[in-house]
């Protein structure tokens, strides 16, 4: 089957501008679609499926369906935004997959967002920075494919702190693969830890902020505020209670030490 972007609608497209926002690490760039998604009147334009996602189906109210990401559409100042959303993308567990499902998706993506006029490409994800993430106010580290648009970036904000490195699934590949068809792009990565697993909401929130600075959307950003401070809250509450457990166990039970 491949990969088979399906259009319900037919729209007119002005100007379009996509967004990815698939899970990784922290859900970062998921959390930070899903959330604005919630609050702009979007629509819902295509679905996308793929044999690249996981042998599932899901089921609701006992009815069965295929696993899909889906593409949604919204109009502000007089141009289109587009969000690439879902549960999934290509597994980077090449044990359950290869490589080449991960660019051919990609390319499809790319390739139905170009005939809808997509000049620019910005992937929403996150970068892990381990234990420092829980010290320190989470910052937007960006990449680009344009010099103009990453001093662009950098000027609301973003950060381009690595002379190298690498950006792994459809995050990455989505933007490199939009390069070469002529459409400008940048990953967004929010600093976050792989740590945790249930969603960084005070990175998803960074990037909303700089998106809100670059494009003037209108975003009430206290729920997410919220959230972030409870799940940044209960992980610090879990670290503490590890951290005890540890010293217990190395505490020796006698005042006598042995040297073997």
């Amino acid at each position: 089957m491949g990969t088979k972007v399906i259009f319900s609608k037919q729209k007119k497209i002005r100007d379009p501008i996509l967004f990815v926002g698939l899970p990784g690490i922290g859900l970062v760039g998921k959390i930070a679609a899903d959330y604005m998604l919630k609050q702009f009147k979007a629509e819902k334009l295509a679905e996308v499926h793929s044999d690249s996602f996981p042998p599932s189906v899901h089921t609701k109210n006992a009815l069965i369906e295929l696993i899909r990401d889906e593409i949604h559409a919204m109009e502000f100042g007089g141009k289109h935004y587009l969000f690439l959303v879902g549960p999934v993308q290509p597994s980077l567990d090449f044990r359950a997959g290869s490589a080449v499902e991960h660019y051919e998706f990609a390319a499809k993506i790319i390739e139905a967002m170009k005939k809808l006029g997509v000049k620019q490409v910005y992937a929403l994800a996150g970068i892990n920075i381990g234990d420092r993430r829980l010290e320190k106010e989470p910052g937007v580290v960006v990449a680009s494919t344009s010099k103009r648009l990453l001093a662009e970036l950098n000027s609301l904000g973003a950060v381009a702190d690595r002379k190298e490195g690498l950006i792994s699934g459809a995050a990455g590949l989505i933007v490199g693969i939009a390069e070469q068809h002529g459409i400008q792009g940048a990953c967004l990565m929010g600093e976050t830890s792989s740590k945790l697993i249930y969603g960084d909401h005070g990175a998803a929130k960074k990037i909303i902020e700089l998106l809100i600075k670059r494009f003037g959307f209108k975003v009430n950003l206290d729920q997410i505020a919220q959230e972030s401070k409870n799940i940044e809250n209960a992980f610090k509450q879990l670290s503490k209670q590890f951290e005890e457990v540890q010293e217990e166990e190395t505490i020796p039970k006698s005042g006598l030490s042995y040297v073997r």
